[in-house]
């Protein structure tokens, strides 16, 4: 096998894949299109089979517009449903103003739910900024000694 074989393999195999794509992006562009009826998806689906690459330049110069504001949209509608899914698992915490969690945070140190130190922690997070190292509370143990780290 000369070198010259091996070149026209790769290039062989890398228009297969590439032609693979295109296959595969027209079939799903194809069942993605709400205004074209069944009976010509059909007709699309058997032409691509019995005469690929005729049907396949015909569809991408009639449908090749199309199919890229369909994907467009496509990707929009996959955007927005991972954005409300991202809001849904992260709760309202998110949703809410600065003064809504620090009144939060004050019903809960008035409960005796949270110490002192805890409400200023949530206080301190609700207006974005950080704590010295010192009033830092890590887990939701509080401790009234000296912290190793302390000493």
């Amino acid at each position: 096998m000369s070198f010259w074989d091996i070149v026209w393999f790769i290039f062989i195999t890398w228009v297969f894949v590439a032609y693979l794509m295109v296959m595969f992006r027209i079939i799903a562009d194809i069942f993605r299109d709400r205004d074209t009826s069944g009976i010509v998806k059909a007709l699309w689906i058997v032409a691509l089979i019995f005469v690929p690459f005729l049907t396949a330049l015909v569809y991408l110069i009639s449908h090749g517009r199309d199919m890229s504001e369909r994907s467009a949209r496509s990707a929009a509608e996959h955007q927005q449903q991972q954005d409300a899914y991202i809001r849904q698992v992260a709760g309202t915490a998110s949703n809410t103003s600065p003064t809504d969690q620090i009144t939060q945070a004050r019903a809960l140190l008035d409960s005796g739910a949270i110490s002192q130190p805890e409400y200023e922690a949530l206080k301190a997070k609700a207006l974005g900024g950080s704590l010295p190292p010192q009033q830092r509370t890590y887990g939701s143990q509080s401790t009234s000694g000296p912290v190793a780290s302390d000493v």
